[in-house]
């Protein structure tokens, strides 16, 4: 007999979140590059090789979150680490900016307590056993 544990909301609320970044990110790049001859977003990246390159970027990035929600929501423990890293790196940086702007401090606190809670999420409880079961 084999034990399933079911996906916890938790770990879906994180997935379609993500997903949800990566839709966001793909239209982005889409619409930075559909731009890309606008003399006023050319000069907000200083040229139009580096607008294109965002874009591009944005666009991969957009893909490469969408296969990580897709890895939560199919229990992937490799999706839950890379997701974790991300988290951590973002924990890291926000404590950076408390420090170091102090006008910064409340945005600050919001991202850190946010990467702090997907953690935590991903973690503890039901989502611990979906990830191992």
């Amino acid at each position: 007999m084999s034990l399933t544990v079911s996906r916890p909301g938790g770990v879906t609320f994180i997935a379609v979140l993500a997903w949800i970044q990566g839709v966001f990110d793909i239209v982005v790049g889409i619409l930075l590059l559909f731009n890309q001859h606008d003399p006023a977003i050319v000069l907000d990246f200083g040229s139009s090789g580096a607008l294109i390159t965002s874009a591009i970027l944005y666009i991969l990035v957009g893909i490469i979150i969408i296969v990580i929600a897709r890895g939560l929501l199919r229990g992937s423990n490799g999706a839950r680490v890379v997701v974790t890293a991300f988290e951590v790196v973002t924990l890291i940086g926000a404590l950076f900016v408390m420090i170091a702007a102090p006008s910064q401090f409340i945005g600050a606190l919001v991202t850190a307590f946010i990467a702090l809670v997907i953690i935590l999420l991903l973690w503890t409880g039901r989502a611990a056993a979906f990830f191992r079961g």
